[in-house]
């Protein structure tokens, strides 16, 4: 499932779409796709995993779900086309993603100040939600897309680790010192996490997502295939973090 940096660089790369018309519209989308025929993007916005069409009047909100994929100004070959743009100058085009219209304006629909690569972003509203879940262990909250909007599963591990803290710590035991790092690296990891992608260089900078052994104590590093609520894999150090609580 592509994370917020993810959908971040989308907009970046699709950006010269923006103030152009739709001229053609396909795909096996059961969404009345040909609505947007004829209407000009106004703008190309992102919020956590959500990837934002905005148009006059409606939006088309686009999630890539665990496998979806996009292709600018080109096909995939042999790919499902779910849903397909065309402009005078270029194309979008998505594969396994969900499609749905927002209606009105845009910024009634969604709390910027949620998403951690928003220059909205509001670390104290953060802070008040997470208090507002004593109970809730910190593998899940980091997942919280109304607390912390474009955090994924990788973004979760490498933080944890990062603030040297057990994910099946509650939220309660932690110091008001250590909420307000994990606060902060939610934003900091994924903003590291942009630069590396950019870079095709990402999966170089994996600590304990998908590893094996711990680089900071060299034990082997714990694996949970479902943790938590939300049932996501979970890799980190049973030594270097410290359950709280």
């Amino acid at each position: 499932m592509p994370e917020g940096p993810s959908i971040v660089i989308l907009r970046e790369q699709a950006a010269h779409l923006a103030g152009q018309v739709v001229r053609e519209v396909d795909g096996n989308s059961r969404l009345d796709i040909q609505r947007m025929v004829g209407f000009r993007v106004q703008e190309l916005r992102s919020w956590g995993k959500h990837f934002l069409v905005c148009f006059d009047g409606f939006t088309l909100r686009v999630h890539f779900l665990l496998w979806g994929s996009y292709r600018i100004d080109e096909r995939r070959e042999g790919g499902k086309l779910r849903l397909g743009l065309r402009f005078d100058n270029g194309e979008l085009n998505l594969y396994s993603t969900s499609l749905k219209y927002i209606e009105g304006d845009i910024d009634e629909a969604y709390d910027w100040s949620a998403d951690v690569m928003s220059d909205a972003w509001n670390p104290r509203a953060a802070r008040r939600k997470l208090q507002a879940t004593p109970d809730m262990i910190v593998a899940d909250a980091l997942l919280e897309q109304d607390v912390f909007a474009g955090v994924g599963n990788i973004i979760k591990n490498e933080v944890l680790f990062r603030i040297r803290v057990h994910p099946e710590t509650p939220v309660e035991a932690l110091s008001s010192r250590k909420i307000g790092e994990m606060i902060k690296q939610a934003r900091e990891y994924s903003f590291d996490f942009y630069r590396w992608k950019k870079d095709y260089v990402l999966k170089k900078h994996y600590q304990v997502h998908t590893r094996t052994e711990c680089p900071r104590c060299g034990r082997r590093l714990e694996f949970r295939p479902k943790l938590g609520t939300k049932q996501r894999r979970a890799f980190f150090c049973g030594h270097c973090q410290k359950r709280h609580g």
